[in-house]
């Protein structure tokens, strides 16, 4: 059996997860340079630095958030951005809204576009659901933890988005009045919500 060139060892890594980065290449002592090499040759497309896929592959709407969690694994998928991948409401942001630990350091990237909050160690721990995108692991708040998240960051994104979103989720019965609660008292947000929470059992 002949040795894999290092370019079939970098298309047979795209394949099976649909996207990498620069660093997951080195890492398997792979120069980076070969990737340069195949984009030229359009084996490769650079849709966003660092990261890399197939030309012409299949993708999902939602590729832009494989890009982000791919380049920064502690992000969590939030707000506006969790809103429109549930298709809660009537938000389409153009920018990927992403949760990031308290203190850490604001991300360098150009594209896609991103906004971000930080979180508490607890509230960035609560409510996460993990989705495949695209091949890549993506880490995204369920919808009770996003609506409860909207209304603690309603100076940001207005509360009519948080209550139209309230709306909409409990309307279609996504999420229940356990978790409103339960996310509401993470996000110490219960004096904010209760009035609007209360107003849906009346």
């Amino acid at each position: 059996m002949l040795k894999e060139t290092m370019e079939e060892q970098v298309l047979r890594m795209v394949r099976r997860v649909g996207v990498v980065r620069a660093r997951d290449v080195a890492d398997r002592h792979i120069p980076t340079v070969v990737l340069s090499r195949m984009v030229k040759t359009g084996q490769l497309e650079r849709p966003s630095r660092g990261v890399y896929t197939l030309p012409n592959a299949a993708t999902s709407e939602h590729r832009s958030l494989a890009e982000v969690a791919i380049r920064i694994p502690s992000a969590v998928m939030c707000l506006l951005t969790a809103l429109r991948y549930y298709e809660i409401g009537t938000q389409s942001p153009f920018d990927v809204w992403v949760a990031l630990p308290a203190r850490y350091p604001t991300p360098r990237i150009e594209q896609p576009r991103a906004r971000y909050v930080w979180m508490a160690p607890q509230a960035l721990a609560e409510g996460v659901d993990e989705i495949v995108i695209d091949g890549v692991k993506v880490k995204m708040f369920n919808p009770a933890k996003t609506i409860a998240d909207c209304f603690k960051f309603r100076n940001k994104l207005g509360t009519d988005v948080a209550i139209e979103a309230l709306s909409d989720a409990w309307r279609r019965k996504l999420v229940s009045m356990a978790d409103l609660w339960y996310f509401a008292k993470i996000d110490r947000v219960t004096n904010v919500m209760r009035p609007y929470l209360e107003s849906l059992t009346v």
